[in-house]
């Protein structure tokens, strides 16, 4: 076979196998019959909440299960064709072949990365918060940087971006900001994103120009409804209000409407400030609570599942996820899985999709996907 179609079939094969894996094939087989079975049992409608469970993962496992065989069977015939051209001497149909397979090696892809998104929350809308670490000026304009590159990512998904909290920098940039991300898998594709995100350039704010090493944090969450039961005591609660701020005068309001909660037994910290009511900004800043505390609850599950657990640490050196280098020389690498890239340009626009794929990969494998360059 020709090394350019056996490149693709190597790349549909790998996506393949890891489909697999991840579903527990045979165990797959045996659950979507079961599940098959339920949905004919005229009574399952007596509980309309759990139907609705029922069919959510019915349909799953139909789409993920019909996409593998789908591929494989397409995969065989394109491969069949390629050859049979190649004996015939028919270049111009072994070139349609192959461009066949390209695309089916890009569809075996997102179909992978989307039965990937199979978390309790990972359908969910989804918080972005990204705070600034140590360093002033210059970490503040990198997490304002940081906040553009989701809020780029989110846009070039169609998804739709709201900012319910930001704390404008002292002279540039911003000392935090959360973002509400609406849209179908938007806390699924995220989720791998919270760490330490850390810069390295040639600082525009210093007149020597040095280099510089930024840090800015990332904690990303599912936005959960009120079918998800969380205990929250209003005794644990310190509830302050303040005047909201924001960049260029923008959010700014003239009474003390933004809320700040911090939970007491967690240290967790949430805030709104996005509507002009405090009532409002109170009910949304509770509803990041619930979220955060819920996302807390499902990455214990995960890690005692995957029997380690990797507490949120401070921000600054030996915890970062991801290095951004702009100067001496330009490299995006997510220090987790190894995927890098050499086109920092085209990251900080949004272009996060490869890193986002990788890390869930690496959930499934527990391996280090080497990849050298993404562009």
């Amino acid at each position: 076979m020709r090394a350019e179609a056996q490149g693709h079939v190597d790349k549909i094969n790998a996506a393949l196998a890891l489909l697999r894996r991840f579903l527990d094939w045979d165990k797959a087989l045996r659950r979507l019959d079961e599940l098959n079975a339920r949905v004919e049992d005229p009574t399952l409608w007596d509980d309309p909440r759990a139907a609705q469970e029922v069919m959510r993962e019915r349909r799953r496992l139909d789409e993920a299960i019909g996409a593998t065989r789908a591929i494989e069977s397409e995969m065989a015939d394109t491969v069949e064709l390629i050859e049979l051209a190649d004996m015939e001497g028919d270049e111009a149909l072994g070139d349609d072949g192959v461009a066949s397979l390209a695309e089916l090696a890009a569809r075996a892809e997102q179909d992978k990365i989307k039965a990937l998104l199979a978390g309790e929350a990972d359908a969910n809308d989804t918080f972005i918060e990204i705070h600034a670490g140590a360093g002033g000026t210059e970490s503040q304009d990198w997490a304002e940087m940081l906040q553009r590159m989701y809020a780029r990512w989110a846009e070039k998904k169609g998804y739709k971006v709201e900012v319910l909290e930001y704390q404008a920098g002292e002279q540039a940039g911003i000392k935090s900001a959360t973002l509400l991300v609406k849209g179908e898998n938007a806390y699924g594709y995220a989720k791998t994103e919270s760490g330490v995100h850390r810069l390295v350039r040639i600082s525009p704010y210093d007149s020597s120009a040095r280099r510089h090493t930024s840090f800015s944090s990332v904690w990303v969450y599912p936005v959960i409804d009120d079918n998800i039961d969380i205990d929250i005591n209003e005794g644990d609660l310190k509830i302050d209000t303040y005047r909201a701020s924001g960049a260029g005068g923008q959010h700014v309001n003239t009474t003390d409407s933004a809320v700040r909660i911090t939970h007491m037994p967690t240290g967790i910290v949430v805030a709104s400030q996005n509507d002009r009511s405090q009532h409002k900004n109170r009910a949304t800043a509770m509803g990041m609570l619930r979220a955060r505390l819920y996302e807390a609850e499902l990455a214990k599950r995960e890690a005692a599942a995957s029997g380690e657990y990797q507490a949120k640490t401070e921000i600054g050196w030996g915890h970062q996820i991801r290095s951004y280098v702009l100067q001496p020389y330009q490299m995006v690498k997510d220090l987790r899985t190894g995927v890098t890239s050499t086109a920092p340009d085209d990251v900080l626009d949004g272009a996060l999709d490869p890193y986002m794929a990788a890390a869930l990969s690496q959930r499934v494998t527990g391996e280090k996907v080497e990849v050298e360059d993404v562009d």
